[in-house]
């Protein structure tokens, strides 16, 4: 039956709402099935100017891939990376960094979702991160934020509280760690800490 339910729904699916979107469908489906409830989680969107997906040459099969997939997308935590980063490498060897680039990503979300940050996106040269109203000021030292990164950040107030972060954007290895930083950063600094 579950099978059924997947191989319908997967095929086009995937690219008409991403892989994100489309791995928490298929994990509600899941739940639904086995009767737990579910909880709704805050989505946040990730727009970085960096090539992340599986290319076909390392998994060629669309169900391996779709599995991979998903298994990105439902990480919780650095020990959920780890266990996904040696499953891949175990079953198809060294990834390739657009493989790796969609990891850091997972591991950006879901540092971003502990801050209920709602977007984080590339601009030019920097990277702005959108928070969400209600929270802002609980998570956002903004001493220790201008102690440690100075005139690299600017503040914007308003509907949507935002902070953009100027970063060197020589290459996707350096927006993706500059940006992982400045989440971790937020993490450890916040304005109860």
């Amino acid at each position: 039956m579950l099978e059924v339910c997947f191989g319908e729904i997967q095929s086009g699916h995937l690219e008409q709402v991403g892989y994100d979107t489309y791995c928490n469908l298929l994990d509600e489906v899941v739940k639904e099935m086995k009767g737990i409830e579910i909880k709704k989680e805050e989505d946040i969107q990730i727009d970085l100017d960096v090539t992340s997906y599986i290319p076909d040459e390392y998994i060629s099969d669309s169900d391996q891939k779709i599995e991979i997939y998903q298994n990105i997308a439902l990480c919780k935590n650095e020990e959920d990376i780890q266990n996904v980063i040696d499953e891949v490498i175990d079953r198809f060897g060294n990834m390739p960094e657009q493989l790796e680039n969609l990891i850091d990503i997972a591991r950006i979300k879901y540092l971003a979702k502990a801050l209920h940050i709602e977007k984080i996106a590339s601009r030019k040269s920097a990277v702005l991160f959108t928070f969400n109203p209600n929270t802002v000021k609980e998570i956002v030292n903004i001493p220790k934020l201008v102690e440690q990164y100075g005139n690299k950040i600017k503040f914007s107030s308003g509907i949507k509280p935002m902070i953009t972060l100027n970063i060197d954007m020589k290459n996707e290895k350096q927006i993706l760690r500059s940006t992982t930083e400045f989440v971790k950063f937020l993490s450890n600094s916040g304005s109860k800490s």
